[in-house]
């Protein structure tokens, strides 16, 4: 079941960018502690032009409870404004890659990751502390687990959390009634999903046809050379996206009910 509110472990880091800027040095402390000792995991964000949420992104992964030695990498995919200086002041893993698209960011940080597990995350994101255990579990009990990959909800910040819950349910039941006949990688995102660095590298990484979504479809390399597609269902595990995308797109009860028409059509 999906979460109709906000857990309290997300909504501390519901806070404006200046807050995390000016309590930087604890974010940088935290992240520090996470990484020490030999990295066993590598959390990869791509970021461009994220001055606004970046610093939240990262301050939610510095909570994060585990015993793994953690890397936090954020890769600059040629933004203009400050993200750059915020995620060098953070503590995060630089790295810096000029050619546009999430492809090559991604890329870019799984070159530069050094655990042997990767995850993938967003820069528009906020992480529950628990998620980093919720992804990397299943892929540590079974070696037949190629890809672990987890649900997302959105963060009330422009619409109401109870509106955006009913836009989710409805979502999930698209889901599931078009999973009946398109394959499940589809829904593999690229803001929740953990997998094994040297298997990626094995199937060419984010590598993918015109017009796929790359984290749907190395799910489904994954799946086809090295096992099964595991999806972790607990609310602990749950990333809070943004909702701005919805901005664009107008209202969301208009795409609440998009989404109903093509449900009973």
């Amino acid at each position: 079941m999906r979460p109709a509110s906000v857990p309290p472990y997300i909504q501390i880091n519901q806070k404006p960018a200046s807050w995390f800027l000016s309590n930087i040095s604890s974010t940088r402390m935290k992240l520090a502690k996470l990484n020490s000792g030999k990295t066993q995991v590598s959390i990869v964000i791509p970021a461009y032009n994220e001055q606004e949420s970046i610093l939240r992104t990262i301050a939610s992964i510095a909570d994060t409870i585990t015993d793994y030695s953690i890397e936090l990498i954020v890769v600059d995919n040629n933004s203009t404004d400050l993200t750059k200086q915020y995620i060098i002041e953070s503590g995060a893993k630089y790295v810096f890659e000029p050619k546009p698209g999430v492809e090559n960011a991604r890329t870019a940080g799984l070159n530069f990751a050094s655990g042997k597990y990767v995850i993938s995350a967003d820069a528009d994101t906020i992480y529950s502390p628990y998620w980093v255990n919720e992804l990397i579990a299943p892929l540590a009990t079974d070696e037949n687990i190629a890809i672990s990959h987890g649900k997302f909800a959105f963060v009330p910040e422009y619409y109401n959390r109870f509106t955006l819950y009913l836009y989710e349910l409805t979502g999930d039941v698209f889901k599931k009634i078009n999973g009946l006949n398109k394959d499940s990688a589809m829904y593999v995102y690229g803001c929740s999903s953990a997998y094994r660095r040297d298997q990626v590298l094995a199937v060419n990484a984010y590598e993918h046809p015109v017009g796929a979504n790359e984290d749907g479809y190395l799910a489904l390399k994954l799946r086809d050379k090295f096992g099964r597609i595991h999806k972790v269902r607990s609310k602990k595990s749950f990333a809070w996206t943004s909702s701005r995308k919805f901005l664009a797109d107008g209202s969301l009860l208009q795409r609440i009910k998009n989404k109903a028409s093509k449900i009973l059509s």
